[in-house]
Order: structure tokens, then sequence, then C-alpha cells
């Protein structure tokens, strides 16, 4: 009989959900980052530091993400760097030799799970439900993206989706903004949260970066 173990890397899985956990304590917030022009990527990723955020999800969503993560830890070591919206094990693979140092997927296949689980970087699934929890839980996966989270259910699907699965912990994003961050965080199984609230597409196409610096530090002010 074929051997369809994963298997497992180095970094185990253990230690990649304790670099999560590590990422979001002090991120709080990921922004979603979806770079349209090149010349954006570090005065952007400067407005959010100065604000507080020091964790980027660069998406590849457009042609300049690769080369944005690859920018991002030349010219700014200090951030952590992750890519998103990760469809397939070659994206994964993609973003692994751009540096990436985390990795985080808009939902999952078995194919993407088993290909996070081989890889060396710490990766964060999409998940939209309990069956989809259940497959990566397999793998050895206990931190998940709920995604979209508004759409998907929000706080009253986090808070049930604590019964059956204690050991999980999520970072909802999808409809997550300054009105309901709160909400969000008073659950004790959300980690932290994604959003793209305090990156206004005009601001960032205008170069209002203290716009940015500012609605990021109000942002983190919510937490206080």
């Amino acid at each position: 009989m074929e051997n369809t173990q994963v298997k497992q890397p180095l970094n185990s899985m253990a230690s990649k959900i304790a670099q999560i956990d590590e990422l979001c304590k002090k991120a709080k917030i990921l922004p979603v980052i979806t770079i349209a022009r090149e010349q954006d990527v570090l005065p952007l990723a400067d407005a959010l530091a100065a604000g507080g955020l020091n964790a980027l999800e660069i998406t590849l969503r457009s042609e300049f993400g690769l080369k944005a993560i690859r920018m991002l830890r030349d010219a700014r070591p200090e951030l952590s760097v992750g890519a998103g919206t990760i469809l397939d094990r070659h994206m994964l693979k993609a973003a692994e030799e751009a540096g990436s140092q985390f990795i985080v997927t808009p939902g999952s296949t078995q194919d993407l799970l088993e290909a996070g689980a081989q890889s060396e970087l710490p990766l964060l699934p999409g998940i939209s439900s309990a069956s989809e929890i259940m497959i990566g839980y397999a793998l050895g996966y206990r931190r998940f993206k709920l995604f979209p989270a508004e759409i998907s259910g929000g706080v009253g699907a986090i808070k049930a989706l604590g019964g059956p699965f204690p050991e999980v912990r999520f970072c909802p994003t999808g409809g997550v903004s300054a009105a309901n961050l709160k909400n969000y965080m008073a659950q004790p199984n959300v980690m932290c949260v994604g959003g793209t609230w305090m990156i206004d597409n005009a601001w960032v196409k205008s170069g209002d970066w203290g716009r940015i610096t500012d609605a990021t530090a109000e942002a983190i002010a919510l937490f206080d």
C-alpha cells in the first residue's frame, strides 16, 4: 500500500503554531495589502509601521506581490513580511523563494495544506466551515483564518466553533473594521484580525501616507 503520510519539515507544526501566535501577539492587526504600483511599496510599509503595524500580509492578487515581498525583505528587514492569497503549492513555493516569512491562504485544499505542512514557513489557512477546520486539524493545524469572516457568521460563528475546537484560534478577515474590531477581539479564540480599512485606495493613490499612519494608529488604539 502507498504511504500517504505527509512528510514533516524540520520546523515542526508545533513550532510553526508558536510562530503564528507570536506574530499575532505582536501584530494584533494583519493589514491585507494589494500593491497596484511598485512605487507605493516602501512608503506604504513605512506609513503602516509609523502607525504601529510591523507585520504585513502582501497579497499575490497583483503582478507586484512577489516583487514587493522581495523589496521589503531587502529594504525593511525589521518588518515581518508574509504572502497572502496563496492558492496552490506553486504559489507557495514562489512566495518562499521571494523571502516570505509566513503564508496566508483564502481557503483550504488538501494539496495546499499538505504543502504547507511540509514547508518550513508557518501557514495560516483560510476556512469558512467546521469541515475545513477538520481537514486542517488532521494535518496538525490549529490556527486558521476565518474568511470571509462577516459573511461566514462573524462573531457568532467564532463562538460556535469554539465548542468543538477548543484548541483552535482564529484570525477573522473580511468585513472586519473599526466598528466591529472590539467584538471580535473580545472572543477568547481570536488571536488577531486581518483588515484593509486603514489602507484606503484613494489615500494610497494620492500618496497621503500621513492619513494611513493616522488611521493605523487609531486602529491600534482600539486595543487599549
